[in-house]
């Protein structure tokens, strides 16, 4: 029974570790990212001292918790990027993204928080942000997305993308969807779009006031 015991405790240990990630997924993506650690250990069924023994801060429960949709945004970008049509890999990217966000809202929010001691998450963020924006500028010069495009424009899409709710995940899904398509049609190069003047994009990015 003693040289057993230190695989069980092994085994305990991994279970409180799954069932705490289990719990996190869950909670961040219907409520999003404020929720109290204390509510992830109690869905989790274990106690605060577990969860702050495996995951001393919340910053490192979230990148344990959404490493699986870094992966996964990775793998969109690289495929996107590997399209030797850049538009349409542009356009693949925008809408497997939204898509992606749109399944986990709590995903969006740790991809635009900035937890610069959390190493892979920031690495996550960078690699995908620096990938688009070479993507993007491929497209401008093949003559595709329009040219005051800027790489801002995708953050306020997945900020947008973020406020669509709908009563079941393929409902919202759906609604990123087509959301997706139409940010697209805006940013197509076409002659009836013409570049937005510099201070109507800085009037449309300000708060309002009233």
């Amino acid at each position: 029974m003693t040289d057993r015991l230190p695989h069980t405790l092994r085994s305990d240990a991994l279970d409180n570790r799954e069932r705490i990630l289990d719990a996190a997924r869950a909670l961040f993506s219907t409520n999003g990212l404020d929720v109290p650690m204390r509510e992830v250990a109690r869905r989790a069924g274990v106690g605060p001292a577990t969860l702050y023994r495996r995951f001393p801060t919340k910053q490192m429960l979230v990148a344990e918790a959404f490493a699986d949709q870094l992966n996964a945004c990775r793998a969109i970008v690289d495929e996107g990027c590997a399209d030797p049509d850049p538009w349409r890999g542009l356009c693949l990217v925008i809408e497997r993204i939204c898509e992606l966000h749109a399944r986990d809202r709590g995903f969006t929010e740790a991809f635009l928080s900035t937890y610069p001691e959390v190493k892979d998450v920031a690495a996550g963020r960078e690699y995908t942000v620096k990938a688009v924006a070479e993507l993007a500028q491929r497209a401008k010069e093949a003559g595709h997305l329009r040219s005051d495009f800027v790489l801002d424009d995708l953050i306020l899409i997945l900020m947008a993308n973020k406020g669509i709710h709908a009563t079941s995940t393929a409902s919202q899904v759906k609604a990123s969807r087509r959301f997706a398509g139409l940010a697209i049609q805006a940013f197509e190069a076409c002659p009836q779009h013409a570049p937005l003047p510099q201070a109507a994009r800085l009037a449309s990015a300000a708060p309002d006031s009233t």
